[in-house]
This record gives structure tokens, C-alpha cells and sequence, in this order.
């Protein structure tokens, strides 16, 4: 049977965007985030993170950095009973340099190789599934795999709301997530 997934951009999204978070120090969860991810949790949702990390190809943090805080944020969910089924990344960027990391790919957004694999690992209906991010890049990730994208004023969000292809904005994640609800119990169908 197939599966209805939550593909989660990370910076900006999940946590406040300073710029190439690397540092567990620097990483602050966004206020209704735990409870935003236990609700779709509890509605059956997959939970997939599909974050950029260009900051590996631009040689501001190391791949390493980037598993311990991905470490760190997943401890944080798991406390309050969250569970993330994969965390995605993109280490790529084609200006890098680093010169392991520098190359032009399919998984940096907007390009959907992140997602397309979540779908596949997962068995995902990407008709039931959702994105929620806070760049153009994102929704357009989703779009190109089926999948609606809402866009959240939080992060990088409000530079993208008046030309967003979103199928809805929202004002952060907990805001999205009760839209996702609704509309699944079809009290509300995702618009503008």
C-alpha cells in the first residue's frame, strides 16, 4: 500500500535560519515544531527532511558537522516521541569549493532528486503528500514530483510570497500542518 509523506525543508523550516547552521549551539527549533510533527505523526504521515547543505561544498562546515546536528535534532524529536524516517541532504553546490562536493546534481533543489527518492525508498503516493518549505526552490522540488508544496513565512518565506507557485502559505509549520489536517478530513481544500 502506498504510503502519504511530509517531505520538511530543515533551515527555516524546522529550525531558524542563521545562515549555514552547522553548530548545535546555533540550532533553535521554531515554536510549535514538536507539536506540529507529532500531529502528522499521528495521522499516519511519513516524516522525510530534504535539506540543501551547500555550506559542505562551500567548505563553511564539514559532512561530519552536519551528522552530529542531524544527530542532535533527531535526539531532540525522538525525546518527545517524534520519529523522522530519513533525513535527506544535498552536499552539493556547483560554484564549490570543495572540490568532492562541486559539481552540478539532481538532488540540490529545485532539482527533486531528494524527494523522488523518498517516494521510492518509502512507496510514497506523492498525491497525498505534502512539502512544506520556506524558498521557491522548494515548492519547485515538489511540484516537479507530484507532490503540493506550502510555503511558510517563516525563514526566507516572506521574500517568496508574492510570486510563490505554492498551492498554500501558511504562517509556519504548525499553521501548515493544521491545513494539512483539515484538508485531509476535508474541511478545507489548500488555497491562497
Amino acid at each position: 500500500m502506498k504510503q502519504k509523506a511530509v517531505f520538511l525543508d530543515r533551515d527555516g523550516v524546522i529550525n531558524v535560519d542563521k545562515g549555514y547552521v552547522h553548530k548545535i549551539e546555533d540550532f533553535q527549533f521554531y515554536p510549535g515544531v514538536f507539536e506540529a510533527l507529532k500531529l502528522l505523526q499521528d495521522a499516519g504521515y511519513k516524516l522525510l527532511i530534504v535539506t540543501n547543505q551547500s555550506g559542505i561544498a562551500l567548505d563553511y562546515y564539514t559532512e561530519e558537522d552536519f551528522f552530529r546536528l542531524t544527530d542532535y535534532m533527531l535526539s531532540e524529536f525522538k525525546k518527545r516521541g517524534i520519529n523522522i524516517d530519513k533525513v535527506y541532504y544535498c552536499p552539493h553546490h556547483e560554484n564549490g569549493t570543495n572540490p568532492k562536493y562541486t559539481k552540478k546534481c539532481d538532488c540540490r533543489k529545485p532539482a527533486s532528486g531528494m524527494i523522488r527518492q523518498g517516494i521510492k525508498e518509502f512507496n510514497i503516493d506523492p498525491s497525498k503528500s505534502f512539502l512544506v518549505g520556506d524558498k521557491e526552490n522548494d515548492i519547485k522540488a515538489a511540484h516537479k514530483e507530484g507532490i503540493k508544496a506550502i510555503l511558510v513565512k517563516t525563514g526566507q518565506g516572506l521574500k517568496y510570497i508574492d510570486k510563490t507557485q505554492a498551492d498554500y502559505v501558511a504562517e509556519d509549520l504548525l499553521d501548515a500542518v493544521k491545513n494539512i489536517i483539515l484538508k485531509e478530513n476535508n474541511e478545507v481544500s489548500l488555497k491562497n
